[in-house]
């Protein structure tokens, strides 16, 4: 029966998930289980896009991606995949009606990530746009599960959100990203020049997109709120944690927030979403 494959497939997103990253993993929890299974699947998508520029040294990444790209059109158009993630992907994609185009920007941003650029403002804010601000867009259209008007109001704020979330991991991968695969997205930086006032200038545009996030947060429906809430203080307490180091350990060093901290900001979260953000 199909329904097993398609539970394997969701499956499969899940544990992809789970293994990459504790953080989503938790706010994914805290969402309405209904809807938990398209974000699994969104997820576990972008995540395969990514492994692909980022880990498969060795093999044909642009080869590999253009063949992602082919698999992920025709699995949405047949609405069938052997592949586990894009059968869950597929899935979520024609259920919500995921607007294509996103996708494509999304896959455009993966594209770049393929080859050396040396980031000017404006292909900043097309990576940006295409790598976090439209992931943010896929999983609203799931929130607000086809009300187009609440999605309209709330793009604004997700698109920030996405945003705020990618540039805390560019300064938080920063080590890997310029000394292991060559990469500088910050625009006209010089990472042998990398000091106090960039890395300043850099948190304070992230500290203004969070302000404007969570503005949308406490909009969103009360299916999906408090799980992008917890995220959104994950992500809070590795921005606090970045901010407290000097530019030279970011550059030298990954920044992490231990797992057991994790689990206790999700239930000091809780407190105080109840407190604060309910209607």
């Amino acid at each position: 029966m199909k329904r097993l494959f398609d539970e394997l497939s969701f499956s499969v997103s899940k544990a992809t998930t789970q293994k990459y990253s504790t953080s989503f993993s938790l706010g994914i929890l805290a969402l309405k289980p209904s809807i938990r299974w398209a974000i699994y699947a969104i997820y576990g998508y972008v995540r395969l896009a990514d492994e692909i520029v980022d880990s498969f040294h060795g093999y044909d990444k642009e080869n590999l991606l253009r063949s992602l790209k082919l698999q992920t059109q025709e699995a949405i158009d047949h609405k069938i995949s052997l592949n586990p993630i894009l059968q869950a992907f597929q899935e979520t994609v024609n259920k919500y009606n995921i607007d294509k185009s996103l996708i494509d920007q999304f896959l455009h941003s993966m594209e770049m990530d393929l080859q050396k650029i040396d980031y000017n403002s404006d292909l900043y804010k097309e990576y940006i746009f295409g790598s976090a601000e439209v992931v943010g867009l896929m999983c609203l259209q799931v929130f607000t599960e086809g009300n187009k008007q609440q999605y309209e109001e709330l793009k604004p704020y997700a698109m920030k959100l996405g945003s705020a979330f990618q540039k805390i991991n560019f300064l938080r991968d920063l080590k890997d990203d310029y000394q292991v695969l060559g990469r500088t997205y910050f625009p006209n930086v010089d990472m042998n020049k990398f000091d106090s006032d960039i890395k300043k200038k850099i948190e304070d545009e992230i500290h203004e997109e969070f302000k404007e996030a969570l503005i949308g947060i406490k909009k969103l429906p009360n299916s999906s709120m408090f799980g992008v809430y917890l995220a959104y203080k994950y992500y809070i307490s590795l921005f606090d944690k970045i901010k407290n180091k000097s530019a030279k350990e970011v550059l030298s060093s990954r920044t992490r927030v231990p797992n057991f901290q994790k689990i206790i900001l999700a239930f000091t979260s809780y407190l105080r979403y109840k407190v604060t953000l309910i209607r």
